[in-house]
């Protein structure tokens, strides 16, 4: 017999709980693999789409390519939030999902530079594009779905399996690479090697869509459906009110740290280990595997002490001890030591775990559900687009032009001190329900 959770939702026990965060996981591990490959195969996409270049100028092209469609992101953000908040969450998510497999898998079957020209590096950049859009819809999407079935009390917790998924997807993304150039070789990975890790997008795809399509709309959504209370234009009223703009500009300012240590801290990790530090291809994957161990095993301590303690207690803490740990962190990765490495990356990760776990639950308690997707997703994507996506260029450009290998040290510390200081102007929101209005 299933045990209801809580008991003013009809049929809303243990089983339906389990059922939609699978569902809500399941995507989130399908779109961050389908965004993060890229990272890991940065080295290899270099020498595929721009080898008429210097190997520094192809590395930064790259990057380049990797950060450009974030600044989409909050355009899928806008127009996915504003039609999740209008017909509903599921439905956007089982077209966020579909949008990246297709864009992936097609990435995937690009031609490369030797032979359509600079056509491949512009058809890339589109589909970046489309990846970009479908992922600043997704974030957004996912965690206020699984928030808005979540009981009281129990939603750091939940929507914590999310961050598991999506670090996992990294993880797996990172083996993949390590496994593919490992075994095949730098000559095969360039000529076809690569183009598997994209390929896989289509099952993973189909699975994912699968599982979305059969899931029903929150409890939540579903009541001011039937109150007929839903916002008209949700965008519009997440800047009617000054309570409603600062709690926008906070969710921008808020996750500083998670947009430097997300793509920082693993998507650029082999490349930096392998192109700044001389370390091998798969030993700079090896060390952002362990890392991912780290920080997978992390995340759910973190979600379910925030219920304890309360989200701001956890993110503030975690910034601090990021801005504090950081820099000597950053000191185990230079020393050439694989085993000093592997430290480094996997005390950041822990350590980022306490904001990473977090944040995504916060940014969902600071806005009621007539204008929660919206909200969030457009201050959300703001800050990824702003010091998520450009950080691995903007670091491969000071690297290239100071030659010092502590530039990521530098970014990850003042991004983490912004964090720390923009959470202590909010006021706790982990012990109350959330806010229909």
């Amino acid at each position: 017999m299933a045990t209801t959770v809580n008991p003013d939702v009809p049929g809303l026990d243990a089983r339906t709980v389990r059922r939609v965060t699978l569902a809500g996981c399941i995507g989130v591990f399908v779109e961050l693999y389908d965004n993060g490959i890229y990272g890991f195969l940065a080295v290899t996409l270099a020498v595929v789409f721009f080898p008429e270049q210097s190997p520094q100028t192809a590395l930064l092209l790259t990057f380049l390519t990797f950060g450009v469609p974030f600044f989409i992101r909050p355009v899928g953000g806008i127009v996915c939030g504003y039609l999740g908040d209008r017909i509903g969450r599921q439905r956007m998510l089982v077209f966020v999902i579909m949008l990246i497999s297709a864009a992936t898998a097609a990435i995937g079957l690009l031609p490369g530079y030797a032979t359509i020209g600079v056509a491949a590096p512009v058809l890339l950049i589109l589909l970046r594009f489309a990846q970009g859009f479908s992922v600043g819809g997704e974030a957004a999407g996912a965690i206020t779905f699984l928030a808005e079935y979540a009981p009281d009390g129990r939603r750091g917790r939940l929507t914590s399996y999310a961050q598991i998924a999506s670090f996992s997807a990294l993880l797996f993304g990172t083996l993949t690479a390590a496994l593919l150039n490992a075994t095949l070789g730098d000559e095969a990975m360039r000529s076809w090697g690569w183009r598997i890790a994209f390929l896989l997008a289509v099952p993973m795809g189909v699975i994912g869509f699968y599982i979305r399509k059969r899931i029903r709309e929150t409890p939540h959504f579903e009541r001011l459906r039937a109150e007929n209370k839903l916002s008209s234009n949700p965008l519009r009223e997440a800047f009617s009110t000054r309570e409603h703009r600062k709690a926008v500009l906070l969710a921008t300012l808020i996750p500083l740290l998670n947009g430097s240590g997300y793509y920082v801290l693993f998507s650029y990790m082999p490349t930096y280990l392998s192109s700044e530090l001389h370390f091998s291809v798969v030993q700079g994957l090896i060390v952002t595997a362990c890392s991912l161990v780290a920080i997978t095993i992390a995340i759910p301590y973190a979600g379910r002490l925030s219920d304890r303690l309360g989200r701001r207690t956890v993110i503030a803490g975690s910034a601090l001890a990021m801005a504090v740990l950081g820099y000597p962190s950053y000191v185990l990765l230079t020393r050439g030591s694989l085993a000093l490495a592997i430290i480094g990356g996997a005390l950041m990760a822990v350590v980022f775990a306490g904001h990473t776990g977090v944040i995504h639950i916060l940014l969902v308690e600071l806005f009621p559900t007539r204008i929660r997707y919206s909200a969030y997703a457009f201050g959300y994507n703001i800050s990824a687009a702003l010091f998520g996506g450009s950080a691995p260029f903007l670091i491969t450009w000071l690297i290239g032009l100071t030659h010092n290998t502590y530039i990521p040290a530098y970014y990850v510390v003042a991004t983490a001190l912004g964090t720390f200081l923009a959470v202590l102007s909010i006021r706790e929101t982990a012990f109350g329900p959330l806010r229909d209005e």
